[in-house]
């Protein structure tokens, strides 16, 4: 049954993450980089503490032009501190919900606050679409 298939599943576990203190700067060198949206950001423990994005990196820009040119900061001085998370053992019907009522279209996942992967809807589709095919199979 595709309810009992769990984030841990299908989530993405090689992140790049970024620390607290990492430089604004650098952490937009690196989004480029990689041609990824955001990233989550972690203390020295591994756990969550933010998620930095694009929208983060323009209020900083934004922040520099305001003040004349006295930008920069680390990441910690912009990253969203609220963040919406999901536990390794949700089943992906609930974080299927989750992304529809909330518009999100990926999480981070945390066991006991310790980042352990993130889950996008693609991961999402990717399993419905392997319970799909493996039911064909299987009749």
């Amino acid at each position: 049954m595709l309810r009992s298939v769990k984030a841990e599943d299908y989530m993405t576990t090689n992140l790049i993450t970024f620390k607290p203190d990492t430089d604004v700067y650098e952490a937009v060198q690196c989004l480029l980089k990689n041609r990824i949206s955001g990233a989550p950001v972690v203390n020295v423990s591994g756990d969550l503490v933010g998620m930095f994005s694009e929208g983060d990196c323009l209020r900083s820009t934004l922040n520099a032009t305001y003040y004349e040119g006295q930008g920069g900061g680390v990441v910690s001085d912009f990253m969203s501190k609220e963040i919406d998370t999901v536990e390794s053992d949700d089943s992906i019907i609930d974080i299927a919900e989750y992304f529809i009522k909330k518009n999100r279209r990926r999480l981070p996942v945390v066991d006991e606050g310790r980042l352990v992967g993130q889950i996008s809807r693609s991961d999402i589709l990717r399993a419905m679409n392997d319970f799909v095919v493996n039911s064909e199979y299987q009749q």
